[in-house]
């Protein structure tokens, strides 16, 4: 599987039978991105916060991408006409590259527009099972005991977020590292806006029972 970076908490991943964009909100244009918006096949959002459904309707109408995510931001997305596979937190779903599993996250998930705040169902995570992978984005969410569940399910890649205030800081993600026994750990949700700074470096060398993978927008890891 290959894995790319896109900034913030947009990664984009490809393996045999899938071409997949998670959080689609990219801060800044990427030099050299691995995907072409319209060969996109699937969309994961993990909740209806802006920095995280980010571009969602425009790149699902120009690729024709599936959108996996809750019911309510299903709901919400259908009168844009685009396909969604709605879920919900514990159920594990098979499609045509793999299986998902929605997870629960601690967080909102309200979508802001300029008239109201409308009710955008329970934030998540996903564990993405393809190609004889996992991986596992935890979406925006604040350190849960119902992370150590995640450790029965043998990921090879985990996906943390660390700036604090919004989500966990790095003392609470140390911890959730801890819970989910993650081969690899690629820490994200950092840096975007002061509010959440943090230093990454600072959650690497305090974290012992996984390999820790630091990227900048645009790199690429492959597992």
């Amino acid at each position: 599987m290959k894995l790319q970076f896109l900034g913030h908490s947009a990664f984009y991943f490809e393996a045999e039978g899938i071409k997949g964009i998670i959080d689609p909100f990219i801060p800044n244009p990427l030099e050299n991105p691995l995907f072409n918006k319209k060969d996109l096949t699937h969309i994961f959002v993990t909740h209806g916060h802006g920095d995280h459904l980010g571009d969602t309707i425009n790149i699902s109408k120009e690729s024709g991408a599936q959108v996996i995510c809750n019911f309510e931001i299903a709901q919400y997305l259908s009168k844009y006409d685009i396909e969604c596979h709605a879920m919900h937190i514990g159920g594990r779903a098979t499609l045509d590259f793999g299986k998902v599993k929605m997870t629960p996250a601690l967080h909102g998930s309200g979508i802001i527009t300029k008239d109201e705040i409308i009710y955008g169902g329970s934030p998540c995570g996903f564990v993405i099972d393809v190609a004889g992978k996992k991986l596992y984005h935890a979406g925006d969410t604040g350190l849960t005991m119902d992370m150590q569940l995640l450790s029965k399910e043998n990921i090879d890649v985990a996906l943390i977020p660390i700036g604090g205030n919004f989500t966990m800081d790095i003392e609470d993600a140390i911890e959730a590292v801890k819970f989910i026994r993650p081969k690899v750990t690629i820490p994200m949700h950092y840096n975007t806006f002061p509010i959440i700074s943090a230093e990454p470096l600072n959650f690497k060398e305090k974290v012992a029972n996984s390999e820790v993978k630091l990227l900048e927008a645009g790199d690429v890891f492959e597992f």
